[in-house]
């Protein structure tokens, strides 16, 4: 809505505009003034039109003023200062806004760009942990925002088959006899990790043993062999129990691409000697890629001296790969990957895939998430599980709703124990931009005051209340009209006015590539509720069909903004 409205406002001004002696072709940009005081849109078009007309900004405006010819959907406009402030006709605006909002709510228009996002892709060696979840939560996040914005999103899980650490794996099933079904979890992927944790402590012990590894990785690289099956056991199993953590968290890739494609089919061999021909990389002990000229200090190594390629060789031919198939490439990557990201841009950039400063790669780093110390541990004091994780949240929820609702069995209440523990940690996550350090503290993700649980409470009260209507008053929904009569309180008009600024936002978060302000906004639009809830009379009042439909509305924007941050919109709690 504010999509038109703004378009309205522009072309008043730009109309205006026209009756002043002057060339502009400029867009006239307008913004959300910080104090509704100021209006409900402001423009700044007087300090654009300052060096046309010679003139100072705060003496255009009220020029640009006496010329606008009002759009109906606004009550007035007026000069402050400098800025020319639009005021919504709130009346009309509330009824065309209403009209507006569908179970669609807040998809924009198509825009033709693919773009392929990669993000998680954690080593088969084990269960994800708390680690990795920030990755995987803001990659699904961007994924579901720049899907609701028009984009094609193909999202794609790394599978590094061909590193050190899986080749320990293999190498403890081989040689030393270990076996996964032996391990004590009941989990696939905890099974691997722990059979990792007691080869690495093998290792440790008898360093020979670590020649043994490297030949496994000879052999497993150098082509087909009896070794493949064994690798391919090894990372379905891991990858099994990682998809059955990620479907909990309502995270799903649609790809798995394993980086050993790269090596079997020789695109990497081709990619390093080409780097070489050309006189970029050099060869010493191992074969390096040079980058000083890039004021690069640190050598990038592309083959180590028994001939065996690095993970950044094999990164450098999937980024190639992802290039050649999509608008866009996009990665998630924690902040200590921001050397390795660069290097692998500037052999792009060399191999003549990208362009020096264009935008077809882009990277966004995450800062890392730690729990207070003593706040949680694990079985075996190695790291904390992102099923741990989950269940600890959960477990707490449940808690919660039971000392809550004693009135609920308890089937209903692990269904909504499920959806409050798993919002909370989403939630809690994408709420921070990715630059920030995140301590994550049970008390604020699963406050009902505060945290996710505040949001999702706010659509279970839509709900309860809508549902009250319908029994008590035989409502149907799609069927009643807004009474004439309906002149917006304050109150009413906040909770509109947000109602109203969701698919503006998705644009803006889609563009600069940020969930958080979604996480705001929830937060936002739930508080607005929440007052409305608290203030006003909805069922018997004499405007009840236009407040039971304000309800439905909001319900559903809220419910849509929540699923772009993959958190459930329980209907009860």
């Amino acid at each position: 809505m504010y999509f038109k409205i703004k378009s309205e406002a522009q072309e008043a001004l730009k109309k205006a505009v026209n009756q002043l002696d002057c060339e502009f072709e400029d867009e006239i940009k307008l913004e959300f003034p910080p104090n509704p005081e100021l209006g409900d849109l402001a423009s700044t078009v007087s300090f654009q039109l300052a060096k046309h007309l010679r003139k100072a900004p705060n003496l255009i405006a009220p020029e640009l003023v006496e010329k606008t010819e009002l759009p109906e959907i606004f009550e007035k406009v007026e000069a402050t200062g400098p800025y020319v402030n639009f005021f919504i006709n709130h009346d009309i605006f509330a009824k065309q806004l209403l009209d507006s909002v569908n179970e669609d709510y807040g998809q924009l228009d198509k825009v033709y760009e693919k773009i392929i996002l990669e993000h998680t892709s954690a080593n088969p060696n084990g269960p994800l942990h708390i680690g990795h979840i920030r990755n995987s939560i803001l990659g699904d996040s961007l994924r579901r925002l720049l899907t609701m914005a028009g984009r094609e999103v193909d999202t794609q899980y790394y599978v590094n088959d061909m590193g050190r650490q899986l080749a320990m794996i293999v190498f403890g099933m081989e040689e030393l006899g270990l076996k996964l079904e032996d391990q004590p979890s009941e989990k696939i992927d905890h099974k691997v990790g722990e059979l990792y944790f007691k080869v690495n402590q093998i290792l440790k012990e008898d360093d020979s043993l670590s020649d043994v590894v490297d030949a496994t990785i000879r052999k497993y690289e150098g082509g087909p062999s009896e070794l493949d099956e064994k690798f391919e056991y090894a990372v379905n199993s891991c990858l099994e129990g990682v998809k059955e953590t990620l479907k909990r968290m309502n995270i799903i890739h649609d790809a798995f691409v394993w980086e050993g494609q790269f090596v079997r089919t020789g695109i990497v061999d081709k990619i390093t000697q080409e780097l070489y021909e050309i006189g970029y990389a050099r060869k010493e002990d191992v074969l390096y890629l040079d980058l000083t000229e890039y004021d690069i200090d640190k050598h990038l190594v592309l083959r180590r001296a028994d001939g065996t390629s690095l993970y950044s060789t094999r990164d450098i031919a999937y980024h190639i790969y992802k290039c050649k198939k999509c608008d866009k490439v996009l990665d998630i990557f924690g902040s200590d990957h921001k050397l390795a990201a660069k290097q692998v841009s500037i052999a792009l950039e060399i191999l003549e895939v990208t362009e020096p400063n264009d935008d077809k790669m882009e990277v966004i780093f995450y800062e890392f998430i730690t729990l207070p110390e003593g706040s949680m541990s694990t079985r075996r004091g190695v790291f904390i599980s992102v099923d741990e994780l989950m269940d600890e949240a959960v477990s707490r929820a449940k808690e919660e709703i039971t000392s809550r609702r004693p009135d609920l069995d308890e089937a209903t209440i692990d269904e909504i124990a499920e959806d409050i523990g798993i919002g909370a940690i989403r939630y809690y996550i994408a709420r921070l931009s990715p630059e920030k350090h995140i301590t994550f503290k049970w008390d604020e993700a699963l406050s009902f005051e505060r945290g996710c649980a505040s949001i999702q409470y706010a659509h279970a009260r839509a709900c309860k209340l809508l549902k009250k209507a319908q029994e008590k008053n035989g409502i149907d929904l799609d069927n009643i009209v807004v009474e004439d009569n309906w002149s917006l309180d304050d109150i009413e008009k906040e909770l509109v006015k947000l109602i109203a600024k969701f698919p503006s936002l998705i644009e803006d978060s889609a563009n600069i590539k940020r969930v958080h302000p979604v996480a705001q906004y929830c937060q936002d639009l739930a508080g607005a509720f929440n007052r409305f809830y608290k203030a006003e009379q909805v069922i018997g009042s004499d405007v009840e069909n236009a407040r039971l439909i304000l309800v439905e509305k909001a319900r559903i924007t809220l419910r849509n903004a929540l699923d772009i941050l993959g958190v459930n919109a329980p209907e009860m709690m």
